[in-house]
């Protein structure tokens, strides 16, 4: 466990991180998403628009920065951030980082 170590979070436990997604498109139109952690554990998601797959691929690589380091159990601040950065609700919801 690593403490967060500044700020109102200064004694909060991190136990897991975020460590790389990856994008694995399936034609004609399917899109999914491994999410991979430093414990070893891995969760697959669905994020895509219908019909827009390469739109969305192109979102998680220009917005994992933010998400890698997290830790996965945050999901409503990662999803919020995620949201207002502009990347669509209906895909994001398709993605279960729990």
């Amino acid at each position: 466990m690593r403490s967060l170590g500044v700020g109102p979070l200064a004694n909060t436990e991190i136990s897991m991180r975020v460590t790389k997604l990856t994008t694995f498109s399936v034609p004609p139109r399917w899109l999914f998403l491994k999410i991979e952690t430093d414990e070893g554990i891995v969760g697959w998601g669905e994020p895509v628009i219908e019909g827009r797959a390469a739109t969305v691929a192109a979102a998680v690589e220009e917005l994992s920065d933010y998400v890698v380091g997290k830790d996965p159990h945050n999901t409503e601040d990662i999803w919020t951030v995620l949201y207002r950065a502009g990347f669509y609700g209906s895909s994001l919801d398709r993605v279960d980082l729990r």
